[in-house]
């Protein structure tokens, strides 16, 4: 009965370890998704380069917004010879065309992607010009990419809750299953605790015992589900990499940084969590269960 309550346990925590992770990798992806999401701004050829700077201020100003990236027209040059240095034809394109065809450009980022629709109001709003008028963007890419950001604002938010709602149902699962496995150990022992109680054992002598073994099933737990959990932080790249169908190291990169390095940097919190689970799962649930179903 004790091996069947540290098999319990152990699979119980390691469902607490799969949330760990879980969350962690969700966050990530998350995280990811919304770095990759952006507007841009592209001005005018001869837009003058201090209005640009003076409406970058402007813009990193505002309380929805990351950052503001700014690429100037000599950026957006050598990032295109860069990009295409390979073909010979687009090459030569270029150098046809002479001199510099790319504007300056802004890269946009919110803080949540429902914002990206009112800063690129406020932008079309404000219209900014330089000291004879003229207006100095030319170009705001937020209708193409309106479809894609509306979507987000409305996934993440659920993808979160989700999340939330899948964590709290498999804790309370995972409580109820290792109480009653602590209970029918228990119930296993109940002439041993009626003896205890004729020659005089209070209650408190009676359930010491028993929540102190609930205790030391919850640390054994823990210690394997951690050991588990380092066996599977260490083999998560090949893992996911086989699972996901992804051919290259590259495209492991998300995945690496969730599964192994945050296993390493965050080792201190998991071993506090996956412990006190354990500890706190198995001590109570002995002694709720021996105060409420062995009557003592």
């Amino acid at each position: 009965m004790s091996f069947a309550a540290i098999v319990v346990m152990t699979l119980s925590l390691s469902a607490f370890g799969a949330l760990i992770f879980g969350s962690a990798f969700g966050r990530a992806l998350i995280a990811d998704v919304k770095e990759k999401v952006d507007i841009n701004v592209y001005f005018v050829l001869n837009a003058p380069e201090a209005d640009i700077i003076t409406l970058q201020k402007d813009i990193q100003a505002l309380p929805e917004v990351s950052s503001v990236e700014y690429v100037s027209r000599d950026r957006a040059l050598s990032d295109f010879r860069e990009k295409w240095k390979n073909n010979t034809l687009i090459i030569q394109g270029l150098e046809e065309v002479g001199g510099n065809p790319f504007p300056a450009s802004f890269n946009i980022k919110a803080k949540e992607p429902g914002q990206y629709g009112a800063i690129a109001d406020l932008l079309q709003n404000k219209n900014p010009t330089t000291d004879d008028g003229n207006p100095i963007i030319e170009k705001i890419n937020y209708e193409q990419n309106k479809i894609i950001i509306d979507r987000l604002g409305r996934i993440i938010p659920l993808v979160e809750q989700t999340g939330l709602a899948v964590s709290v149902i498999l804790i309370v699962v995972a409580v109820i299953v290792v109480f009653n496995t602590i209970r029918l150990i228990i119930y296993t022992e109940r002439e041993e605790i009626a003896v205890m109680k004729l020659v005089g054992a209070s209650n408190i002598y009676v359930r010491g015992p028993l929540a102190v073994s609930g205790i030391m099933y919850g640390i054994v737990s823990a210690l394997l589900t951690l050991v588990l959990m380092a066996v599977f932080a260490y083999w998560s790249d090949s893992l996911i990499l086989r699972f996901a169908g992804l051919e290259t190291a590259s495209d492991l990169t998300l995945a690496a940084n969730i599964v192994s390095v945050y296993f390493v940097s965050h080792f201190g919190q998991i071993f506090a969590i996956i412990v006190g689970a354990g500890i706190i799962m198995g001590g109570i649930s002995s002694y709720v269960a021996a105060r409420k179903y062995v009557k003592v």
